[in-house]
């Protein structure tokens, strides 16, 4: 009989691209079972869904009662969600579990029934979104509760860069492994550039905070080589602040909104541009070490790239000469660096991330989650478990 594996998301598990990839690999390692938000992702064959009002926090006026208080242990098993998900899962069993996010790991440990679990932190859940100040006076303190109190217990731990992986290695005592938003080789060629033009793109969350206010407001002032094509997905504020950003992009012909591509169709999708421009200021300890999709997302695309200096990008930028580091995270800086590009400059890079693009992909990355997978699945059939 084929492994019974569960993976929990407390995301709209069919537009989390990280999720998403996951999901293919632990298709060939069993039947899985989704537990998440949104429509029945792709290749699973059961999906539990969660109604997407109900937070995965415990945001209740007891539940943010008992945050304050710090009774971390009453509240962990609090939030609406969990409560929802705990009634779906009742009298399953799993032979291995996964947990997406430090949020998931309590409900992870309380219905796994002494199946193996991983935890796929993505990122460094103690500083998640520390640059809001309830967060970081409510659900920080608890993140690093349920971190100390299982992570040690979890028996594969992964995160998307070194960085963090040492991070989560020195202050929970730890071995996490390294599993990055990386891509399969798409095997494009890198497109043809256009006489007189460089085209710049970005794609992602329309989130407030990431500064694509700045890239429009330099596009608008940059001579007439360059164009921007934006490929946003609209956050959770009803679409405020992608309005925002169309009003700041005025009537530029020189800058095009697009409606969101799925994640697998990126590299195709994007492959028709020259530069992909992301400049994010580090307000957190995971903004300043990210390494993010869309990185992957652009070399798949055989683009070059304009990023701020965040660190883990900045090596790799380097490391294969794919594109410029502003010097700081300012527009003035972003506007300087653009300027500075050349047609040759282009043409250079888009070349050296058709080189860097079979090291770069998903390769490494998806025998790191094979290797967990066939040592939990062995380790779920042993007697006593």
């Amino acid at each position: 009989m084929a492994p019974r594996i569960l993976c929990i998301s407390f995301s709209d598990i069919s537009a989390d691209s990280r999720v998403l990839r996951q999901l293919g690999l632990l298709a060939e390692a069993g039947d899985v079972t989704t537990l998440g938000y949104g429509s029945r992702p792709p290749g699973v064959k059961e999906h539990l869904e969660i109604d997407s009002a109900l937070p995965s926090l415990p945001q209740t006026v007891s539940g943010v009662a008992r945050l304050a208080a710090r009774r971390h242990r009453s509240v962990e098993l609090a939030a609406p969600a969990v409560n929802a998900a705990l009634s779906l899962l009742e009298g399953r069993e799993f032979d291995v579990v996964i947990a997406n996010e430090a949020r998931a790991l309590p409900l992870a440990h309380k219905v796994s029934r002494g199946a193996p679990i991983w935890g796929d932190m993505h990122e460094w859940a103690p500083e998640e979104r520390t640059q809001l100040l309830s967060w970081r006076l409510l659900v920080a303190p608890h993140m690093r509760y349920v971190c100390r109190t299982y992570l040690p217990k979890t028996e594969a731990v992964t995160t998307v860069n070194q960085s963090i992986a040492d991070l989560y290695d020195a202050q929970f005592g730890l071995r996490t492994e390294v599993v990055r938003n990386s891509l399969p080789d798409a095997g494009l060629p890198p497109s043809a550039l256009a006489d007189g033009r460089i085209r710049l793109v970005h794609s992602g969350g329309a989130v407030p905070g990431r500064n694509i206010e700045s890239l429009i407001s330099a596009v608008r002032e940059l001579d007439e080589r360059f164009t921007l094509d934006l490929f946003l997905v609209e956050a959770r504020d009803g679409g405020k602040y992608l309005a925002k950003l169309k009003q700041i992009a005025g009537d530029s012909p020189r800058i095009t909104f697009h409606p969101p591509v799925a994640p697998a169709a990126l590299p195709a999708t994007l492959n028709a541009f020259d530069i992909g421009v992301y400049q994010l200021p580090p307000a957190t300890t995971n903004q300043r070490l990210a390494l993010p999709n869309k990185f992957f997302d652009f070399v798949q695309a055989r683009l070059g790239m304009v990023f701020g200096p965040s660190e883990e990008i900045a090596r790799l930028i380097r490391q294969h000469d794919l594109g410029r580091i502003t010097a700081d995270f300012g527009p003035d800086s972003l506007k300087e660096t653009l300027a500075g590009l050349t047609s040759d400059d282009v043409a250079g890079f888009k070349a050296n991330a058709h080189r860097a693009a079979p090291a770069l992909s998903s390769e490494a990355d998806e025998a790191v989650v094979r290797g967990i997978l066939r040592r939990l699945v062995e380790m779920g059939r042993k007697p006593g478990r």
